[in-house]
């Protein structure tokens, strides 16, 4: 049974949403009692500043303002507190983009609230796991939670065709086939589609998207083998740098000086990786600086880059780890950066860059967007046979009458109602 402080707090919070969103169609951004008095709580019943938190679905963003949600920070071995890479960047304009979708990361996602209508655009790194294993979770339950669109996917193309991001959504359609057809039956099939935009991995700075006033570039990133790029966003006069997963390279040095964000990876030391992830030694020393970054090398990137801000992660922050991570950075750049930890925030505008800590319930329903799911395609062929269909139990069905039909009636659905055809299949067993 779930406390009442949870329920009253979902409650207000979803309430506290809805009016946010008619003030930001009103144009008035809310202020807090303690904002409007500068910070200083006057009123005993009043509120504190939200310089600490951020509370999803309460803030509606400035024209001319990003924000950034780490929905996933964590390494490829499943964590129940820490998912791997995937970051949601909100432009001012009301679009979304995703960049990686990470094992474990859509719980995050979904625990923000934001109807899967605009969670629709999924921009991947490369093709490891642990930057695009929530796939399915994004594509599957957007599409049950209301999703009237298509998911689109951009990546890069590998060296060749099988290696690319078109060859893998194309293999992943058909590893969830089963799933894929009997959702198209029942639901709606335009959901259950992904529209993928494959470009050139190897091209530096290539515009790889561009509509309603953003701009998103890619550059070749340097990770195992051909294919990872590093992802450029672009909106209202700012740019955040996503680099996924890479080695120190020359086109994140060269393009990425003064941006107002830099997320760059930095990798545990090597002993951590032997103490804690039980690695031997040999791969140890290799995964955090042959072909990943290290806390030293992160840190002399944004050095040379010189950020407004930079952000750190890919590894697990804990006691035993940030530390390590934090003094190596501190070796070589001496400028302002965040440890990276799941669902940390940073609300970016020309003036400030702000960082705190999504609240968010573990209990989130999906929300409505702006469009309904258009109903099932007809024509479509049964993926029931009629020996299984043929052996459902009267006897339950009949118990729900009464309900379905007060429900029916409400909704104005009596020309929908399969049940009569499916009684007189069942007398005819």
């Amino acid at each position: 049974m779930k406390n009442l402080f949870q329920i009253n707090t979902s409650i207000a919070a979803l309430l506290t949403g809805v009016a946010a969103l008619i003030l930001a169609d009103l144009g008035i951004a809310p202020v807090s009692d303690a904002e409007a008095a500068g910070g200083v709580v006057t009123d005993p019943n009043g509120t504190a500043p939200d310089r600490y938190v951020y509370y999803p679905g309460t803030e509606p963003l400035a024209k001319d303002e990003i924000r950034v949600i780490a929905c996933g920070t964590g390494m490829p071995a499943a964590r129940r507190g820490q998912a791997a890479t995937c970051f949601l960047i909100e432009a001012g304009n009301g679009d979304k983009f995703l960049f990686d979708v990470g094992t474990g990361s859509m719980a995050n996602v979904a625990a923000l609230m934001i109807p899967y209508q605009y969670l629709d655009k999924v921009f991947l790194s490369h093709l490891h796991t642990d930057h695009m294993g929530d796939i399915d979770a994004l594509w599957a339950g957007g599409w049950t939670a209301g999703r009237p669109n298509a998911l689109r996917v951009w990546g890069p193309s590998g060296a060749t065709p099988e290696m690319g991001t078109q060859y893998a959504m194309d293999r992943f359609l058909e590893f969830v086939n089963w799933d894929k057809v009997t959702r198209e039956y029942k639901i709606s099939p335009i959901p259950g589609q992904i529209d993928v935009t494959e470009f050139d991995y190897k091209v530096p700075d290539q515009i790889v998207y561009q509509e309603n006033g953003v701009t998103i570039r890619s550059y070749p990133a340097i990770h195992i083998g051909d294919g990872p790029v590093s992802y450029m966003f672009e909106y209202a006069g700012m740019k955040v740098f996503f680099s996924g997963d890479t080695v120190p390279n020359k086109w994140f040095v060269k393009y990425g000086k003064g941006v107002d964000l830099a997320i760059h990876e930095a990798f545990f030391v090597p002993q951590t990786f032997v103490d804690y992830y039980n690695q031997p030694p040999q791969l140890g020393w290799r995964t955090c600086c042959e072909f990943h970054t290290s806390a030293q090398a992160f840190g002399k990137v944004m050095s040379s880059i010189k950020p407004r801000h930079a952000v750190a992660f890919h590894f697990f922050d804990e006691e035993a780890t940030r530390y390590g991570i934090y003094e190596g950075i501190r070796e070589t750049y001496d400028g302002p950066f965040s440890m990276a930890t799941d669902m940390m925030v940073w609300n970016v505008t020309k003036k400030d860059i702000t960082e705190r800590m999504a609240v968010s319930t573990d209990d989130a329903w999906s929300v409505p967007g702006t469009a309904q799911q258009p109903p099932p395609e007809k024509g479509r062929p049964n993926p029931m046979s009629d020996q299984i269909n043929s052996g459902r139990w009267e006897e339950a069905f009949r118990a729900q009458d009464s309900m379905l039909d007060e429900y029916m009636e409400r909704h104005n659905l009596q020309d929908q109602d399969w049940r009569p055809a499916m009684y007189e299949q069942m007398k005819g067993k």
